[in-house]
């Protein structure tokens, strides 16, 4: 294992993913994970588990009547470690294993925790770097406690002004606090979020815990920097990524208010019989539930189609990197605007917030967006294959996989076996990332010791 982790720690780290999802499922097959003392068919639990470690949401069983105090107990620890990162957790291991942390699993770790490739004179780079990285994992964790701790105590009063006892107002408090941060998307209560569909308040706490998780660590590490030194007047301090990430999310987060309330506006299966207060609310909460929340509130099928495909392109663009969130990353897509826009303007480089962004990082995005089509239209067409469903309808499930979203149509729960597999395929596809992936199949990057005459295509 030592060689292993010296020379491939991508490699590890799947291989560290993909024992946890086994050992998940294993233990979801349990007599004692169900309620009803039988063994969960392999389908399921297999599903179930990929779901909780990918953090997607998505589930083939009644959540909430379905498992055990036990299978909870597993569900909410598998959501816990995939929130924290998969990448961060090999590091963990391989720090146990070796007592130390090699320049290549510093690297490794670092691509999870602080993926943007910082200038040397910013702030970022000197506090999240490859000094420290034991301590830096550590904060990573404490982090996702504290922010969790703080939520459960915001969730808690409202769970015991709802009717329950204070044990399970607690329970469902951490629960959903959990889900939240992490974007998981799981619902402890059989009645679900529906009761709860005009309640500011949870409304308010739960896209918060979301929008937090959805920023990612090294957002939240910067911001708290920020403050913590000198208050928002020194936002100058932030790095590319953190202000790459925080603009952009915010951006995709007010064009899917708008798109979904425009849209949804008179249709009297959502907010058709609502007032504008109600679905200016709803809206924006369901609009930040597409950064990979998945904690909805009204049912996808009673959408337009015109409202799903919006969802359906911002479930697909996710998060932000290093985060809890699923998707190809914001500060993928804003690389990609970015340099079609300097490309119309005549401009050779790509130059953002008096930081220039290097040309392989250009190539690395548009590599994210091609396999991460790919996947999406692979099982889309696999899926459509096998139920004979509507595309809208399809679509919109496998988006949510990918992007580890959790908002379904339920599809999942009617899907048979082979497509539960695929579908839970491809979440693990989503959540491992598709650089990760490639990182792991191709560990040495290969130098070409000649170059060809150039010659220019036709493009456009």
């Amino acid at each position: 294992m030592h060689s292993l982790i010296q020379s491939s720690p991508a490699r590890f780290a799947l291989l560290i993913f993909t024992a946890l999802i086994l050992l998940w499922t294993a233990l979801l097959s349990l007599p004692i994970a169900s309620r009803t003392g039988t063994m969960t068919p392999l389908a399921d639990a297999l599903f179930t588990a990929v779901s909780a470690i990918c953090v997607t949401g998505l589930s083939t069983v009644n959540m909430a009547e379905h498992w055990s105090l036990f299978g909870d107990l597993v569900i909410l620890l598998g959501l816990q470690i995939g929130g924290i990162g998969v990448l961060t957790l090999a590091s963990i291991l391989g720090l146990t294993v070796t007592r130390r942390l090699g320049l290549r699993q510093r690297l490794l770790a670092a691509s999870d925790t602080n993926p943007a490739r910082t200038t040397k004179g910013s702030s970022e780079s000197q506090a999240i770097g490859l000094g420290e990285m034991g301590g830096l994992l550590a904060a990573v964790a404490l982090s996702l406690l504290v922010i969790e701790a703080a939520l459960t105590l915001l969730i808690t009063p409202r769970m015991l002004v709802a009717g329950y006892s204070f044990w399970e107002a607690l329970w469902y408090g951490f629960y959903l606090a959990a889900s939240s941060f992490t974007n998981t998307g799981f619902v402890p209560m059989s009645e679900g979020l529906a009761p709860y569909a005009t309640d500011t308040y949870l409304l308010v706490v739960l896209a918060l815990g979301v929008f937090l998780g959805s920023i990612g660590f090294p957002v939240i590490f910067a911001l708290y920097r920020v403050v913590v030194r000198g208050g928002w007047r020194s936002h100058k301090r932030l790095g590319l990524h953190a202000k790459l990430t925080l603009t952009t999310t915010i951006a995709f987060v007010i064009l899917g208010w708008i798109a979904i309330g425009a849209l949804e506006a008179d249709n009297p299966g959502t907010f058709g019989n609502e007032n504008f207060w109600q679905t200016l609310m709803q809206s924006g909460y369901m609009s930040v539930m597409t950064r990979s929340g998945g904690l909805g509130i009204i049912d996808p099928t009673d959408m337009n189609g015109s409202t799903m495909l919006a969802m359906d392109m911002l479930m697909f663009v996710g998060g932000g990197s290093a985060s809890t969130a699923g998707g190809i990353k914001v500060t993928t897509i804003a690389v990609l605007f970015l340099a079609a826009y300097a490309e119309a303007r005549g401009y050779k480089n790509v130059q953002v917030f008096e930081r220039s962004i290097p040309n392989e990082v250009v190539r690395l995005a548009v590599s994210i967006v091609i396999w991460g089509a790919t996947i999406v239209a692979a099982s889309t067409i696999t899926l459509l294959h096998m139920t004979k469903l509507p595309l809208d309808l399809v679509l919109f499930e496998v988006i949510s996989a990918f992007g580890t979203c959790g908002l379904s149509t339920g599809l999942s729960e009617a899907l048979p076996d082979s497509g539960k597999y695929v579908l839970a395929a491809t979440m693990w596809a989503g959540r491992v990332g598709t650089v990760t992936l490639a990182a792991a199949i191709a560990a040495t990057s290969r130098r070409r010791m000649f170059s060809l005459p150039e010659e220019r295509p036709i493009v456009g």
